[in-house]
């Protein structure tokens, strides 16, 4: 009979055993989740480290860093982007890059296009000054190389007759530096050539 009871306990010792095994599985299921999740977080970028973008109103940039940052208490997924033109260092949240704007360097056969535009006659026709800097700061402001062209162009025109403002006279040097520094990424050419490239066609 004593020999039975031990058997019996040593059953009992098994039994629990293998449910704190099957316990301890059950508990590190959620570590496998919050690992996939953070990758699935890293896939959603549209963006990665090194790659040259244009954020509207500052021109082009290279994403430095993808990180989470503090923002509002709230662990926010953010590109860290540096300002070709500036030196300047922006921090723009991953899941509203898209409304602010940002979007890829053209590619080098849309470049022809911008040119097209630059060369073409037509003017902006519209006299009042007021109206016609607030056409022009939205269109710089759409992020769009081809609306940024324009504006560049009419104002290039409107000068060969009449004298600018200063405000508007900044708008073409914005204008005419994000087309700029756009062009000499999409040709891979310096900053320079790309500068005579757009002084011969407007001229």
């Amino acid at each position: 009979m004593p020999q039975a009871k031990s058997k019996t306990a040593k059953k009992k010792t098994a039994k629990k055993a293998a449910k704190k095994k099957a316990s301890a599985k059950k508990t590190a299921a959620p570590k496998a989740k919050k690992k996939s999740s953070t990758a699935a977080k890293k896939a959603d970028t549209d963006f990665t480290v090194g790659d040259y973008v244009v954020y509207p109103m500052h021109g082009v940039g290279e994403i430095s860093a993808v990180q989470n940052q503090n923002i509002l208490g709230k662990r926010t997924l953010c590109y860290i982007l540096e300002i070709e033109n500036s030196k300047m260092k922006v921090m723009i949240p991953v899941d509203s890059a898209k409304e602010r704007g940002i979007r890829p360097i053209i590619q080098k056969k849309d470049v022809k296009k911008v040119l097209d535009l630059l060369k073409k006659d037509e003017v902006d026709t519209e006299e009042d000054w007021k109206i016609r800097y607030q056409n022009n700061q939205n269109k710089i402001r759409s992020g769009s190389i081809y609306s940024v062209a324009e504006v560049c162009r009419n104002l290039y025109k409107r000068a060969r007759d009449k004298e600018l403002s200063l405000m508007e006279r900044r708008l073409y040097e914005l204008a005419y530096s994000l087309i700029t520094s756009e062009l000499a990424l999409a040709r891979s050419v310096s900053t320079e050539e790309a500068s005579n490239l757009i002084s011969e066609v407007l001229s």
